[in-house]
């Protein structure tokens, strides 16, 4: 009976993704001689690919590439690309069980180490010329595209992050340029509130509704600017000190305190966040390269916006501003038994002829070596060269805390509790470097996690890693 129902299994995983290649509007099987149904000796000569995306947003331009793939390569390879963004980790997890497993694929970045462990990817190593492994050797992040020393994947486009404005408001108010210090930030702020929270406009706001995504975009990038850690941990010492965001803090709870935020901020999710900024009504925050197409569809504005490097304490970015997500694309399934045309396909996709007008149709922001300086910005799409990488931009190394149960308050929600009630400082990082440190100790010892601890590390080496 056992045997009977993982035949049943197979059987019923074989007939799904059946189903899904032949039905799925969201599927693009692009073979010439299956649309003609012609039977020649030429169409069963083809080396047939499946390839799976968990991508959305760029599945027409990732389609059109696949066609283009089809009608031109020199080795008869056929590619099927099918959309699987919906339980893309249980889809595939189940098709590996039942030998159906794509050869190529785009999973969610989510799952990288997970699928690492369990053998999934293919290492690209012995794939990669001498040239190729030196083009991208800087953007090679141990949990992020490559683990146990093997490469399994390669950064194509992710979001840099950027100080958003409205010149208007700066204008009206007589600040000539974007601030470049936290005082300068919460000076301006409170400016345009006591000049104009009349009309309804204030000076800041950020997305505190959800603290975790509110310092994603903001404290944790600041700490990094300055060289000072990720997400609380120091590399060097390899421990947490979440001391390295006073000045942060202190300066959110100054704009804060001073009514320089937009009144509500403590329940405001990011949408609507952005429909406020579109309407005019706030001065400036910190977000992703993602408002780019935000403002050019989901919320169209009229507001002359723009986008400076976020602020420091002394304006002097010491370190780099960690970009979000982009250090993975593609993977090549091990159990796939056309390794060589999947490789073929990897290097069509990851070639600047497909890049480079990636970032040109606003997908987004290029993080491969070598490509923003080739993008030509033809003015369609407003505010994407504010975001193109910089020496200040960079990949970040994998830090513990995202791997880490912890007990209690993470540390996001016990820096916006400060903000709100005060408190004393001293003693909410006490406990929280009590309380994660436990937690890592415990995670390194019982094996769940490898000791990430760096001491040659040095955040300013990673400037202009991704604009080289």
């Amino acid at each position: 009976m056992k045997k009977a129902g993982l035949a049943l299994m197979a059987a019923i995983m074989v007939f799904m993704i059946a189903a899904c290649s032949s039905n799925n509007s969201n599927s693009s099987s692009l073979s010439d001689s299956n649309k003609s149904g012609e039977g020649s000796a030429a169409a069963l000569t083809k080396t047939k690919l499946l390839f799976w995306t968990f991508g959305r947003a760029d599945l027409d331009y990732l389609k059109s590439r696949i066609d283009e793939f089809n009608k031109t390569n020199s080795d008869n390879i056929d590619v099927e690309l099918v959309s699987m963004s919906e339980n893309f980790k249980q889809s595939f997890e189940m098709a590996v069980t039942s030998k159906q497993a794509p050869d190529i694929f785009m999973p969610d970045p989510a799952n990288f180490i997970e699928f690492a462990k369990k053998g999934y990817y293919e290492p690209l190593d012995n794939y990669m010329s001498s040239e190729m492994k030196q083009r991208y050797e800087p953007t090679e992040i141990e949990g992020l595209n490559t683990y146990g020393g093997k490469i399994y994947s390669l950064p194509n486009a992710g979001f840099t992050i950027r100080l958003v404005y409205n010149k208007d408001i700066f204008d009206k108010v007589g600040i000539a340029n974007p601030p470049k210090t936290l005082k300068e930030m919460t000076d301006d702020a409170k400016k345009i509130t006591e000049a104009l929270s009349g009309e309804g406009i204030y000076g800041f706001a950020l997305n505190f509704k959800n603290p975790s995504s509110a310092f994603e975009r903001s404290g944790v990038r600041l700490a990094q600017a300055m060289g000072l850690g990720s997400y609380g941990y120091d590399l060097k010492q390899g421990k947490f000190n979440f001391g390295m965001y006073k000045d942060v803090v202190e300066a959110f709870k100054q704009m804060k305190d001073d009514g320089s935020m937009l009144p509500g901020v403590e329940s405001l999710d990011i949408d609507p966040l952005r429909a406020q900024f579109a309407a005019g009504k706030i001065g400036m925050y910190i977000s992703y390269a993602a408002e780019v197409g935000v403002y050019q569809s989901q919320f169209p504005t009229k507001v002359n916006w723009a986008a400076a490097q976020i602020p420091t304490v002394d304006g002097k970015i010491n370190g780099a501003v960690g970009t979000n997500g982009g250090a993975s694309w593609l993977e090549i399934s091990s159990s796939s038994e056309k390794k060589e045309a999947a490789w073929k396909l990897f290097e069509f996709l990851q070639s600047d002829d497909t890049l480079v007008p990636y970032a040109e149709k606003g997908l987004g922001i290029p993080l491969a070596p070598g490509v923003s300086e080739k993008v030509h910005l033809t003015g369609d799409i407003y505010g994407l060269d504010y975001f193109l990488p910089t020496k200040y931009d960079a990949m970040w190394p994998v830090v513990p805390t995202g791997f880490l149960t912890v007990d209690g308050l993470k540390f996001a929600d016990a820096f916006w509790k400060y903000i709100l009630t005060g408190g004393n400082w001293d003693d909410v990082v006490k406990d929280l470097n009590d309380r994660y440190n436990s937690a890592l100790e415990k995670a390194i010892s019982s094996g769940e996690i490898k000791d990430m601890k760096d001491p040659s590390f040095d955040a300013s080496k990673l400037q202009g890693t991704l604009s080289q």
